[in-house]
C-alpha cells in the first residue's frame, strides 16, 4: 500500500500543479494580446492532468478494496495524505507561476510562427530546452501587493468552497464505498453528487467572474498590470480550498452514503 500511496501522491501533485498553472497560460495570453491562442493551449494542461488522473483513480480505489479484506486498515488516513498532496501541488504552482508565465509567452510566440502544435513540438531543439533556464523567475509575495485589487471577499470565499468540494469529490465517494460496503459499487460511482454542487457554483459564480476579470485586463492596460496579482490571489484561495477539503471529506462521504441508501 505504501508504494501505491507514493505513486498516487506524486500523480496528485502533478494534477493540481498542472491545473493551477492554467492561470499562467491565461496571463501570458493577455500580456501578448493572444488570449484565444492561450485558451486553445489549455488542452495541453488538461491532457497532463487527465493522463495522470487515469492512473491515479484506480490506484486510489485499491485502498478501499484492501480495507475489505483487512478490517483493521482505515483508508481515511491515506485519503487525507492524498488531499495534502493536492495542497503541495497548488503551492508548487504558485511558486512556478512567474516562470511559467514567461515560458507560456514563448510557446505562444513560437506557435504563431510554427502554425500548429505538432510543428512547434517537432521544431524544439536541445539548445532551446537548455535556454529555458533564462525564463526562471523567483516568486515575490507580500501581503501589501494584494491590497486594492477590487476582488470581492465573497468571490474568494466561493472559490475556496468550490475547490474544496471538487478536491474531495472522488475521494469522498471512495470512502463512502468503505462506509457502506454492501453498496460499494454504487458509492464509488457517486462522486457526481458532490462534484455536481461544485459544477453549479463554478458555472454560475466563478467562471463568469474570471472571464470578466480577464476581459477587463485585455481592454484596460492599468488593470492588466494587476492581473498577475489577481491570479496569484485566486491560486492562494485555491490552495486554501485544498486545505478546507480536509474538513469536507467526511461530511461528503456520509452525504453520499446517506443519498445512495435512499435510492435503495
Amino acid at each position: 500500500m505504501i508504494n501505491n500511496l507514493i505513486t498516487i501522491f506524486v500523480l496528485t501533485v502533478i494534477i493540481h500543479t498542472a491545473e493551477t498553472l492554467s492561470y499562467s497560460l491565461r496571463l501570458a495570453g493577455v500580456r501578448l494580446n493572444k488570449i484565444a491562442v492561450a485558451l486553445s493551449l489549455t488542452g495541453m494542461v488538461v491532457l497532463v492532468s487527465r493522463t495522470a488522473n487515469i492512473i491515479q483513480a484506480p490506484l486510489t480505489a485499491t485502498f478501499v478494496d484492501y480495507a475489505k479484506t483487512n478490517p483493521a486498515f482505515d483508508p481515511l488516513s491515506y485519503l487525507r495524505i492524498i488531499l495534502f498532496a493536492a495542497s503541495i501541488g497548488t503551492i508548487m504552482a504558485i511558486i512556478l507561476f512567474p516562470t511559467f508565465v514567461n515560458l507560456w509567452g514563448r510557446v505562444i510566440s513560437k506557435l504563431e510562427v510554427a502554425g500548429s502544435l505538432p510543428k512547434l513540438l517537432s521544431s524544439v531543439t536541445i539548445g532551446q530546452l537548455k535556454n529555458t533556464r533564462y525564463y526562471i523567475r523567483k516568486p515575490s509575495l507580500s501581503l501589501s501587493q494584494f491590497r486594492y485589487l477590487g476582488i470581492p471577499k465573497r468571490f474568494l470565499f466561493l472559490n475556496i468552497i468550490v475547490t474544496a468540494i471538487y478536491t474531495v469529490g472522488v475521494l469522498s465517494s471512495l470512502y463512502a464505498a468503505h462506509l457502506v460496503p454492501e453498496l460499494s459499487t454504487t458509492a464509488s460511482q457517486s462522486s457526481g453528487l458532490i462534484n455536481g454542487i461544485a459544477t453549479i457554483l463554478l458555472t454560475i459564480f466563478i467562471d463568469p467572474q474570471i472571464g470578466l476579470i480577464t476581459d477587463r485586463a485585455i481592454n484596460n492596460e492599468k488593470y492588466r498590470d494587476k492581473l498577475g496579482k489577481i491570479y496569484v490571489l485566486l491560486m492562494v484561495s485555491r490552495f486554501m480550498g485544498t486545505l478546507a477539503a480536509q474538513l469536507f471529506i467526511l461530511p461528503a462521504a456520509y452525504f453520499i452514503a446517506y443519498a445512495i441508501k435512499l435510492i435503495y
